[in-house]
């Protein structure tokens, strides 16, 4: 599992990848930058102009290597990856219990329960550490709101009343999100969630980071087996890794939004690495960018105690051990999916 911390993200435009023996071997210019033996890496991700050979693509899917290709400002484009792994019966079972309507109703339960209480925690370690520097009216009547969702949400419901639930409980927590903020104020502040493009650094940060979680996401769930592309809080949509966009609603406020408000409070990032165009898109430079991938990785091989198998691991590895547990439960060896709780 520890392949899963070490994914390679190639930003360099006109950067060439190909197979040398066992190796992947990154050229630029014809010169030799980098060489990583294949059972090293975990998954690659290539931004704007970055090509790779077609020996190295079927290399990399012989040995679960994923080769994602996204736009240089971090679009999305498309996906290399080999046969699925996994018994054919557990997506099969995947895709029954996709169909139905209470099972569906109690994963997307399962999920939103630890997005917003990883949403909550956030808010709360904040007031703790930082009180001082914070709006801690507005930031207690928000906790104190996402944890009446919480009660709400532990009982029965269908499915598109939880949904109803988790665009509240996201309004309530991106409302104070600005007051986390304690740093760059002039630069980055946060008024709501926007995308597609994002029309502020911090839209354009968590974007970014979001992409990398669906990345790094979307690869535990192949390797356990399951379709990423088949959810149960997020349904079928071509083009749409439904499972991993409902797995990725646990990490983000803990890991995403936590490494954003890093990234700006301690000043890693700042106002000249960002550019807008003329249409109010905003995008990184590619300084920038690397700051925030390097960053990214780093996080990820913090060590923490999963709270259900109470084991210790690092941060990288969450994605997988969700993964098994969610195979788990469609399999019928658990009696429900257990999300990621950050305690």
């Amino acid at each position: 599992m520890k392949k899963h911390l070490n994914t390679l993200f190639v930003t360099t435009q006109g950067a060439y990848l190909a197979k040398e023996g066992e190796t992947i071997v990154v050229k630029v210019e014809k010169e030799v930058r980098l060489r990583l033996p294949v059972h090293t890496v975990g998954g690659i991700v290539c931004y704007g102009n970055v090509a790779c050979s077609p020996f190295l693509m079927g290399f990399c899917a012989e040995n679960g290597v994923g080769i994602s290709f996204l736009t240089e400002h971090g679009r999305f484009l498309a996906r290399v990856q080999g046969p699925v792994s996994g018994n054919v019966l557990l997506r099969r079972e995947q895709y029954r219990q996709a169909d139905n309507h209470q099972t569906s109703a109690d994963i997307a339960r399962a999920v939103l329960t630890g997005k917003i209480a990883n949403s909550r925690t956030v808010l709360q370690r904040a007031l703790r550490d930082h009180g001082e520097k914070l709006t801690t009216g507005d930031l207690a009547i928000a906790v104190k709101r996402l944890s009446h969702y919480l009660d709400v949400l532990s009982k029965d419901g269908a499915l598109d009343t939880i949904r109803g639930y988790e665009g509240d409980a996201a309004h309530i927590y991106f409302s104070v999100f600005d007051h986390l903020i304690v740093a760059q104020k002039e630069h980055f502040t946060f008024e709501e969630r926007n995308r597609r493009p994002p029309l502020d650094n911090v839209n354009c940060l968590l974007s970014f980071i979001y992409t990398l979680l669906v990345h790094d996401i979307r690869s535990a769930l192949e390797v356990v087996g399951l379709d990423p592309s088949v959810g149960f809080l997020h349904r079928d949509r071509p083009g749409r890794p439904g499972l991993a966009l409902d797995i990725m609603e646990e990490f983000r406020p803990f890991l995403a939004d936590r490494l954003v408000l890093s990234l700006i409070n301690l000043r890693k990032v700042q106002q000249k690495g960002f550019t807008q165009s003329d249409s109010g898109a905003v995008m990184m430079n590619d300084e920038t960018r690397k700051t925030v991938l390097v960053s990214y990785q780093e996080r990820k091989q913090e060590e923490i105690i999963h709270p259900f198998i109470e084991e210790k691991m690092t941060i990288g590895t969450l994605f997988q051990i969700q993964a098994m547990l969610m195979a788990r439960y469609l399999r019928g060896d658990l009696d429900g999916y257990p999300p990621f709780i950050w305690k």
